[in-house]
């Protein structure tokens, strides 16, 4: 017998071509469901305007037809027959109130008498069809069913990478925000319709389709382009869990060769998820807690992290020195206290925990109460410890407790939660010394695994190498960039992406120090700095000058703009290498090296 969990996942996802035959067409009749909900407008239309289109058809034909049969007289007073067409004719001008005349001929009493009775009868059936349309513009079904086609089509027009983001609140928003700034494209589900509104008020490089609709339906997913070609991962940010774990299950049944991230709190969910493939999850509160424990042992590794985490554009964050031995006070013992005691316990510091409605804390230190209490925090000899977390879900209690624990004792370590984005000037204002915003920790989380797989590489890493190498780090991007981070970029080595560094990389004696001087003086270094070398399953963090590159290998730099532009023209043009490296300038044009060529002979 096998491992019943990986019968369960071959049952699923398959290993032969039999079985990858059934998920493409799962998808297909997913994708294919969607897309007749997302044609079915005309038809709406068509049912709902069914009777007013009758009555008008009804009233037109009356009209002609009697016209037809009543007769006239032509010029010299000899009766005359209009025909179908010339009756036509006039009833198109006539019910649309055109007016063109009487014609072939001056009409009779009796057909003014008709055309008046048609003209009432037209205005009321013009009245009825326009009322039933203003009706029909107002439903919701049909406003839902038109907004489904439009965003099906703008889909469905995608030809560049996309994300597909299902949760569009604060956290979709940073997300979006930041792939924006990198020029990459991004699809929204979110049952909140104002929100979807919000995209087309949102300054955006791009347009972003964007549909108010349920991401637990697997249809709306493939609408939003589950199935798409283009689709490059998937990312569940909503704030119901149940909801982010169905959209897991949805994309791993459907589309297991995608890379799926999703928000979660609950390590029960969280379990539950990776029994779907190997979804990367975020926990907010388990990385706030890991965060804590890195700025604990190296805090310049935890400010680099941070940095790095916040994109392009970012300022440096001041380097904390939260207190390394002591006691500390967690307020609030839910997700975050919970995973703090775990975190700062682990690091073999004392913890006290206050909570109104006391569960099982296990052997930590307890005091029931109110942590906004005076009496209480007094019982809690805010005097001898050395930081304090307000960590409850209320963003009035927790400015509460740091403001009090500052009184009673400004030495204090304070972190602090904030729950709401309309919170964020009262927290700034406040200078707690760690702040967690759960939309900002996985957004960030979420753009460092997303953007840059390299740079996700390098902050698992980069903890590994120390305090004192990730402030020697710190340094020399601070004096590279300055202030605010600039730009990060990926470069392969490679045939395509590289053809002038070819022979140079085979040599064997392709130095990293030669390669990354500036194109007009090889005298002066490039603006750019290599933040780690990827070759295979090997890796380099912030390998120096001497550092040999091979073909194929991928590095990650973080720089100046015009150092990529520089960079860009090094792996392009042949002839510039020749400079950098041997200090002689060759043409590098395929006719000027001809031309040289057969000058020096």
């Amino acid at each position: 017998m096998g491992n019943p969990l990986l019968v369960f996942w071959k049952n699923i996802f398959g290993t032969d071509e039999r079985d990858r035959t059934r998920v493409r067409r799962a998808t297909f009749r997913v994708a294919a469901h969607s897309a007749a909900q997302a044609s079915a407008t005309i038809f709406l239309i068509l049912r709902r305007m069914r009777a007013p289109l009758i009555v008008l058809i009804v009233i037109f034909s009356v009209s002609v037809l009697g016209l037809t049969l009543i007769p006239g007289q032509d010029a010299d007073g000899n009766t005359y027959h209009m025909g179908f067409f010339d009756a036509f004719y006039v009833m198109s001008y006539t019910a649309t109130t055109i007016g063109f005349g009487e014609i072939p001929f001056a009409f009779t009493y009796n057909q003014r008498m008709w055309v008046t009775i048609s003209i009432y009868l037209s205005v009321i059936g013009w009245a009825y069809a326009i009322g039933s349309l203003l009706s029909l513009l107002q439903d919701r079904a049909f406003r839902s069913a038109l907004a489904l086609q439009h965003f099906s089509r703008k889909v469905s027009r995608l030809r560049e990478p996309f994300l597909l983001i299902a949760g569009y609140g604060r956290t979709g928003e940073l997300l979006g925000h930041s792939f924006d700034a990198l020029g990459r494209r991004f699809v929204v589900l979110d049952r909140n319709s104002d929100r979807i509104d919000g995209l087309e008020l949102d300054s955006y490089h791009a347009d972003v389709p964007g549909l108010a609709a349920d991401a637990r339906d697997p249809g709306h997913l493939a609408v939003a382009g589950l199935g798409h070609s283009s689709c490059e991962a998937v990312v569940a940010l909503t704030d119901d869990e149940e909801a982010n774990l169905a959209i897991v299950m949805a994309a791993a049944l459907l589309r297991p060769d995608l890379p799926v991230i999703a928000r979660v709190t609950s390590r029960t969910i969280a379990e539950r998820m990776q029994a779907f493939g190997s979804p990367a999850t975020v926990n907010p509160f388990d990385r706030f807690g890991d965060h804590l424990r890195l700025a604990l042992r190296a805090p310049a590794s935890y400010q680099l992290m941070t940095w790095l985490e916040s994109g392009p554009g970012a300022a440096l964050p001041q380097r904390g020195l939260p207190p390394r031995s002591g006691r500390w006070i967690i307020c609030g013992y839910g997700r975050l206290g919970q995973e703090l005691t775990r975190d700062l316990r682990a690091e073999g510091l004392e913890v006290t925990v206050i909570e109104d409605h006391p569960a099982d804390v296990g052997d930590a230190d307890l005091l029931v109460g109110d942590g906004s209490d005076p009496w209480v925090l007094a019982q809690a000899d805010l005097d001898r410890a050395v930081g304090l977390v307000a960590g409850t879900d209320n963003d009035t209690t927790n400015l509460s407790l740091v403001a009090a624990a500052r009184r009673s004792n400004p030495e204090l370590f304070l972190a602090a939660r904030q729950n709401s984005a309309a919170s964020a000037p009262l927290f700034a204002a406040m200078e707690v010394d760690a702040l967690l915003v759960p939309t900002e920790v996985v957004a960030h989380e979420v753009y460092a695994q997303l953007s840059t797989p390299l740079l996700w590489r390098f902050l698992r890493e980069m903890p590994e190498m120390g305090n004192d190498w990730a402030a020697g780090i710190v340094d020399r991007l601070k004096g590279l960039c300055g202030a605010h981070l600039q730009t990060l970029w990926k470069v392969r080595l490679t045939p395509q992406e590289a053809p002038a560094l070819g022979s140079w990389l085979r040599s064997g004696d392709a130095r990293l120090g030669q390669l990354l001087r500036n194109p007009e003086d090889r005298d002066e270094p490039l603006h750019a700095l290599v933040l780690i070398v990827m070759r295979g399953r090997e890796v380099t963090l912030a390998p120096d000058d001497d550092f040999v590159l091979e073909p194929g290998d991928e590095m990650l730099l973080a720089g100046w703009s015009a150092a990529r532009r520089a960079l860009d023209t090094i792996l392009q043009v042949h002839g510039v290498l020749e400079y950098l490296v041997t200090g002689r300038r060759v043409p590098s044009s395929w006719v000027w090296r001809k031309l040289s060529a057969s000058g020096n002979r």
